[in-house]
């Protein structure tokens, strides 16, 4: 009886840990999401403007996109990698949630990844999706 007591308790546990430290996880995933998003965007603004003033047309500076968006990064304690492709600034950022009760079971901690990317749009004509 006690063998089948100490089973179904580390079972409950288990489970808990699962309901509590995916919770955990998940919060960590939207969390990253949107801090990729706004460091994305935070990457887009840096426009060339000699080039907007002589043409009208939207550029980069893709080392002041990669520093802008890096910087953004920086301000709310994130890490993560910048890419400027043409006008757009993609942002993947990695952040490791520790476990509260999956430890019990040797998982220390869960790791999890934030993306997003914006480009550069003057006007706001219609949504993108």
């Amino acid at each position: 009886m006690t063998a089948f007591v100490v089973v179904l308790a580390t079972g409950i546990l288990a489970l808990a840990g699962l309901t509590l430290d995916g919770g955990l996880a998940l919060a960590a995933k939207v969390q990253a999401d949107g801090q990729a998003q706004a460091a994305a965007r935070a990457g887009a603004q840096a426009i060339d403007l000699t080039a907007y003033r002589a043409t009208g047309t939207l550029h980069l500076v893709p080392a002041q996109a990669v520093a802008d968006a890096q910087s953004y990064l920086t301000g709310v304690g994130a890490s993560g990698t910048v890419t400027v492709s043409g006008d757009t600034v993609a942002v993947t950022i990695t952040a490791t949630e520790h476990t509260q009760l999956l430890g019990m079971v040797g998982i220390s901690s869960l790791t999890v990844h934030g993306q997003g990317s914006a480009h550069p749009q003057r006007g706001v004509v219609n949504i993108e999706p």
